[in-house]
């Protein structure tokens, strides 16, 4: 039994939450709360396997309380937030303090939509059960200002122009592309990123993760080329390809269906990175809940690519690695800590 406690100000989420999550026989909501400091007062009496969030509340926001959470007792938690640029920016600041995944809430015709959104709920709160929440310290090697004042020399340029990472991940995934990004140099491979994330949060991942990288990284557009010292991560909402022009590397970012129900989808980045760059490049597999990916990793392994996967003990989530890594496409498990460091390495 999943013990599951709703925190939001508002009573109308509250009453549709838990009766949307008490239709799962697995899944119990013990109590609910509309603010934090109520919550902390009914945990001391119970606490709960995973906490269903929002951010906007009275008296404390959800983002210091889900510091306080983290510091004391690691718990899973689901962040439940507003669709809008501005609720994207503070749900990234939400999944950068340690909560686990999120699902998002319209402001008009809430309940209606979360009723809609039943299956999708349930499923946010049995990830975050299975999950294991951790505090990551972003990996930066260096003081960034050093890192971003590093030469940029037209031999590592031209070294690195052949050659491209491409990276998948989801559940914990921005936490974890943080602490990889954070601790690569300005001059690196072009890089490729599928996260799963909804439409309108992408672009405010991008930005922020640039204002803390030396390494460039932005949303992708269609046909940016991809070259070193620059992420692209793929929008939400569609999926990213890679092709070539000539010597260069671009993406073709594109509509279409779900690929195992996501978009973007790791598997259509990673075949399309399998055909095009072949052994000139490094593919990485991250924390994720499901399969997305893993055979799109091991058509870039057969294609003569290097591999990765990071190991269980740093997953948040070991879906996406292990089912890559029971389909024979790994060459390597790596811990989050080391997986810049085999990005360097490939560079070399």
């Amino acid at each position: 039994m999943i013990k599951v406690l709703i925190v939001d100000d508002s009573a109308v989420v509250r009453q549709v939450l838990s009766a949307v999550l008490s239709k799962d026989p697995q899944i119990k909501v013990i109590a609910t709360a509309s603010d934090p400091i109520i919550a902390k007062d009914k945990m001391a009496l119970e606490w709960p396997d995973v906490i269903v969030l929002d951010i906007e509340m009275p008296r404390m926001d959800g983002i210091t309380f889900l510091k306080i959470i983290m510091a004391e007792r690691p718990t899973p938690v689901v962040i439940c937030s507003t669709l809008t640029e501005k609720g994207a920016e503070t749900t990234l600041q939400a999944m950068a303090a340690g909560a686990v995944c999120y699902v998002t809430k319209p402001k008009l015709g809430l309940k209606d939509f979360l009723a809609d959104s039943a299956t999708e709920l349930i499923n946010n709160v049995r990830v975050a059960a299975q999950s294991r929440p951790r505090r990551f310290v972003t990996a930066v090697a260096r003081p960034l200002e050093q890192l971003r004042s590093l030469p940029v020399s037209a031999a590592a340029m031209a070294h690195t122009t052949e050659r491209i990472v491409a990276i998948g991940t989801s559940t914990g995934g921005t936490q974890a592309l943080e602490v990889v990004l954070t601790a690569l140099p300005r001059v690196t491979p072009g890089i490729v990123i599928v996260q799963h994330m909804p439409e309108k949060f992408t672009a405010s991942f991008a930005n922020r993760l640039n204002d803390l990288c030396a390494v460039e990284v932005r949303e992708a557009k269609e046909g940016d080329r991809v070259i070193p010292g620059c992420a692209l991560i793929a929008p939400g909402g569609l999926h990213m390809r890679l092709t070539r022009s000539g010597a260069y590397y671009h993406v073709n970012v594109l509509d279409g269906p779900p690929v195992n129900r996501h978009k973007p989808s790791v598997d259509v980045l990673f075949k399309s990175v399998a055909q095009i760059a072949g052994r000139n490049a490094l593919g990485i597999i991250m924390t994720g809940m499901g399969d997305d990916g893993a055979r799109g990793l091991r058509d870039m392994h057969d294609a003569g690519a290097y591999t990765l996967a990071q190991d269980e003990a740093s997953c948040v989530v070991f879906g996406m690695p292990k089912e890559a890594i029971k389909l024979d496409a790994v060459d390597a498990e790596q811990p989050l800590e080391r997986i810049a460091g085999e990005i360097m390495r490939f560079a070399k």
